[in-house]
């Protein structure tokens, strides 16, 4: 393989005059940073080589993962095996893959008929400023570099999509031996998902249009190239797309896409028009909930009441009156009831202190409070919601509020999931000039789960296909990846799925067995002070009547013992 400076091939004098005089005045330096070839660069950029147009120039499609997911846990958006694209070429970790891709090129420049690798390079130098446009961070590489990079990551991205082929065709032929454990056809092997997961990265994309330019090459003809990578990536849809039973596309018009997790965005998320007052009125959505919550106490743990009482209800069972022997005890005995009760009181003059709470409820972990308001399934099944399945993505989703059906998308979650989710939110964050609708969705499913219990009715209706370990696995995978998201990702709007998630609330508002806990809450929880006020009194009037029967016989009074209890 020869490699020539492409850099010194501008055809344009200003940029051999800059080129030159920035070459002298450049030192040598210990950074990474490429100073003569960023000057090179700029004067090719200024040049637009590729035309004066803006309307041909690509938009950018592959971003740098914001940091705040990033931040997050970093291994979900970081390829582990292999790398496409230029983000982490330089990572040494990575390198033992080169030498599979190498094996992929000598496959692929035996079957060019009447061209050799190299000039496959050259027309993708050629591509050079359009592909530098579809990556939001610079790249320092210069022009054959680049393009040798992409030439050898589509050759390994062409070897590897075959096995997703749809149909048989006699230019698609089986995987060398040496790439065998690799590339595996029965698709079970741990090393080709692994594969997989890195190939969804945001971070890990290649621009579909350079797909189709080494196909077209490859087979010298554009509408043969076009049908290749139409089956090829059909058939990587039909195995990454959580929403198995969606009925794929087939024309043509998916080779439009940026690349492929640009693709699977497009089959799972539906194209809906927001309106923009929706976002406008965010903000003054959210005050008006946080109000609602404060006036309906929300956060008052019910168990605070329960208690009291079982504190106070296992004093009075320790009055156990024997007249001559408490006169010998009454004074110590009133002195450590006092001491007690004083402690009670303490323990309970704040039930939403840490101490407190955590006491109560055996946790100190507050629930988030960008989650979604809605009720979990197990709530929802026993208060009569049925769960029916649907066939397609997003947009299916629906609440009959006269039938009380819930209607979700069939979902398929297996090791790869939790991975897919977050970059494909991370895509819809950095690229998303409407309402993030897959954020949403991810929101909505880890408000209706909390627990491996709604995992299990939900699987049982067919909403989820779980090829995880356990249900509790999916439970954790969606409630830990919606946390972070929670944090790191604004709160959005999506139209018709609030309008879902505000039909369910108000179905389950209007039940009247909800309608009496909420009273119950309202007017008794959250009058602690006055409960804890009450039972202390109660407290101390049984300790003066205990007093009072010890001195004055009350059994012979009343004719009855009624403080005896054994």
């Amino acid at each position: 393989m020869s490699y020539h400076q492409p850099s010194m091939s501008c055809n344009c004098s200003s940029s051999r005059s800059i080129s030159s005089s920035r070459s002298r005045s450049i030192s040598s330096s210990s950074s990474n940073f490429d100073e003569y070839q960023w000057v090179i660069n700029v004067g090719r950029a200024l040049e637009k080589e590729l035309g004066d147009d803006d309307e041909d120039e690509s938009p950018v499609s592959i971003f740098a993962v914001p940091k705040t997911l990033m931040s997050s846990n970093p291994d979900y958006y970081t390829p582990q095996q292999l790398s496409l694209g230029p983000y982490h070429y330089r990572r040494a970790d990575l390198h033992e893959m080169e030498r599979y891709k190498l094996a992929a090129a000598k496959k692929l420049q035996n079957q060019l008929h009447s061209h050799r690798f190299e000039n496959l390079v050259e027309e993708l130098i050629k591509l050079e400023p359009k592909i530098r446009a579809c990556y939001h961070r610079y790249l320092d590489f210069n022009a054959e570099t680049l393009a040798w990079m992409m030439a050898l990551d589509v050759s390994f991205l062409l070897e590897f999509l075959q096995i997703y082929s749809v149909r048989e065709t006699k230019m698609l032929s089986r995987v060398p031996s040496r790439m065998s454990h690799l590339l595996d056809y029965s698709k079970n092997k741990s090393a080709h998902h692994a594969i997989l997961r890195d190939m969804v990265m945001l971070e890990n994309q290649v621009p579909q249009f350079i797909l189709r330019k080494v196909l077209e090459f490859q087979y010298l003809s554009a509408e043969l190239a076009d049908d290749i990578l139409l089956s090829m990536v059909i058939g990587l849809a039909k195995e990454l797309s959580p929403f198995k039973m969606i009925e794929l596309p087939k024309t043509k018009n998916i080779l439009e896409h940026s690349h492929l997790l640009d693709f699977l965005y497009d089959i799972i998320v539906p194209k809906v028009e927001e309106s923009i007052e929706i976002v406008l009125e965010e903000a003054a959505d959210q005050i008006k909930r946080d109000h609602q919550q404060e006036e309906e106490g929300v956060g008052v743990d019910s168990g605070y009441v329960e208690q009291i009482l079982t504190v106070t209800w296992s004093m009075v069972s320790q009055l156990k009156i024997t007249p001559v022997r408490f006169v010998k005890n009454i004074s110590s005995s009133v002195t450590s009831k006092l001491n007690l009760s004083w402690t009670i009181l303490s323990k309970l003059k704040n039930p939403d202190d840490p101490e407190t709470k955590e006491s109560i409820t055996g946790t100190n972990k507050p629930p988030l409070a960008e989650e979604i308001t809605i009720p979990s399934v197990t709530q929802l099944s026993n208060r009569g919601v049925t769960f029916i399945p649907t066939t397609g993505n997003i947009s299916t989703i629906a609440f009959n509020k006269e039938k009380a059906v819930f209607y979700l998308p069939t979902i398929s979650l297996d090791l790869n999931s939790e991975v897919m989710f977050r970059n494909l939110v991370a895509y819809e964050m950095s690229n998303a000039s409407g309402p993030l609708l897959f954020t949403r969705y991810i929101e909505l499913m880890n408000g209706i789960i909390d627990t491996e219990e709604d995992v299990r009715l939900l699987r049982e209706r067919g909403v989820i296909s779980n090829r995880l370990k356990s249900d509790e696995d999916v439970a954790t995978m969606l409630n830990g990846m919606s946390d972070c998201n929670c944090r790191c990702v604004r709160m959005t709007k999506a139209q018709f799925l609030d309008k879902v998630i505000e039909d369910v609330n108000k179905y389950y508002d209007s039940l009247w067995m909800v309608r009496l806990k909420k009273f119950m809450k309202r007017s008794v929880f959250c009058s602690w002070q006055y409960l804890t006020l009450l039972a202390a009194v109660l407290l101390f009037l049984l300790m003066a009547m205990q007093v009072f029967c010890s001195f004055y016989q009350c059994v012979r009074i009343f004719h009855v013992d009624i403080f005896k209890t054994s």
